[in-house]
């Protein structure tokens, strides 16, 4: 992962809109994240557009999907952001 991926990934509302809900509650199926997604947000997107979004998240290594049985359920990942951090790190106001 680059941190081109990773930027890209964080660029767009929607995707930040799916880590968000994939923060309040984990290990979501598609259908399920659909479903927060108007609920919460109103945001009508297509299952094939919100799996779209994914992709780009996993590339990021931001989501990852684990298959159990006939259900793909997806995991939100934020250890990919230590990256940003490191890159410019957090200092202390002057005094």
């Amino acid at each position: 992962m680059t941190d081109a991926e990773l930027f890209k990934a964080l660029a767009d509302p929607t995707r930040r809109t799916i880590l968000d809900e994939l923060v309040q509650r984990d290990g979501q199926t598609l259908f399920e994240l659909c479903t927060r997604l108007i609920m919460n947000h109103g945001n009508s997107s297509s299952r094939q557009a919100i799996s779209q979004h994914l992709e780009v998240l996993a590339a990021a290594q931001l989501v990852r999907a684990e298959r159990q049985g006939r259900y793909k359920f997806l995991y939100v990942d934020t250890r990919p952001l230590a990256r940003i951090q490191q890159r410019w790190p957090i200092t202390q106001e002057p005094s």
